[in-house]
């Protein structure tokens, strides 16, 4: 349990993580036509780190930075790295509302492997918030299972990866600060997205048309790290996650303006139950540290 348990703070910080994953959606598919997987991630974390050192600078936070967790914040990155690039790349190649279902199955991985990982209960109503909003999100995309495209793989491999980057996130809050976490995130992934990207001898460097766009996905990422690990660090993994289902009806919004894909009543449907879900899990939630107290 947090020393600072507030679900509802953490579900307002979520809101800020949505917001940013969803502008990061739009910049990945801007550049798309330009840079490979790798090289967004390698101009995201060069941004990114940019972005730590001058506002944890200004601030005098650098001191909060260790060195003694190394190896956990190098697997955490690994397994986000690789999430991140199929990410990504499901994202050109599926429509969006698609790559977001097949993403919120995570915290279905989350919900189960948190109690072997994090000794969180599992608890009848996290199952349900985590099912219900699980449905909603099906009902939203409706993805076709039975003609498997490669970025429906792609989707559903950056889930997993998801799910255990957030556990290890959520190991990590313990004793090391958001400061920390962000540094060694935005650094090591510069390293990774470095040696990815220039495996074949050729890095393509930003241009005019997409320095802009590569400079939102940098600054959404770390804001979408910070808000999340802020989250994190005010209630569980199995009450933060499941309020992510709220960014589909979203995404299928913007499909829809900018790109033209289908929207339809089952989004409404599907959205209606995801704040259902949401609200029962962080309600249940508030009641249980209300009888603890």
């Amino acid at each position: 349990m947090p020393q600072t348990y507030r679900p509802l703070a953490a579900a307002l910080w979520m809101i800020g993580s949505i917001l940013s994953f969803t502008g990061m959606a739009i910049a990945g598919r801007a550049v798309a036509g330009v840079h490979d997987t790798f090289e967004i991630m390698l101009w995201r974390s060069v941004v990114g780190f940019c972005l730590v050192l001058v506002i944890a600078g200004t601030a005098g936070r650098l001191h909060e930075v260790r060195r003694d967790r190394l190896p956990q914040h190098l697997l955490r990155n690994v397994v986000h790295f690789s999430g991140q690039n199929l990410w990504f790349w499901a994202l050109t190649a599926i429509p969006l509302a698609q790559v977001f279902a097949l993403e919120f199955t995570s915290p279905i991985w989350v919900i189960l492997l948190s109690p072997l990982f994090l000794g969180e209960r599992l608890t009848p109503v996290r199952l349900l918030a985590a099912a219900l909003g699980f449905a909603g999100a099906m009902l939203v995309a409706r993805p076709d299972f039975t003609a498997i495209h490669p970025g429906v793989l792609a989707a559903a491999a950056s889930a997993i990866c998801f799910a255990g980057s957030i556990i290890l996130t959520k190991a990590l809050t313990k004793g090391e600060s958001i400061v920390s976490i962000l540094f060694w995130l935005t650094l090591m992934q510069t390293g990774l997205g470095l040696i990815a990207s220039g495996w074949d001898g050729a890095i393509a460097l930003p241009s005019a048309a997409t320095l802009p766009w590569l400079i939102l996905i940098g600054a959404a990422g770390v804001i979408a790290h910070f808000c999340l690990t802020t989250a994190l660090s005010l209630a569980s993994a199995t009450v933060v996650v499941p309020i992510d289902f709220a960014r589909l009806p979203l995404i299928a919004l913007v499909g829809m303006v900018l790109y033209g894909e289908p929207l339809d009543i089952w989004v409404l449907i599907g959205g209606a139950v995801i704040f259902g879900a949401n609200w029962l899990n962080i309600r249940a939630e508030n009641r249980r540290q209300a009888r603890v107290v």
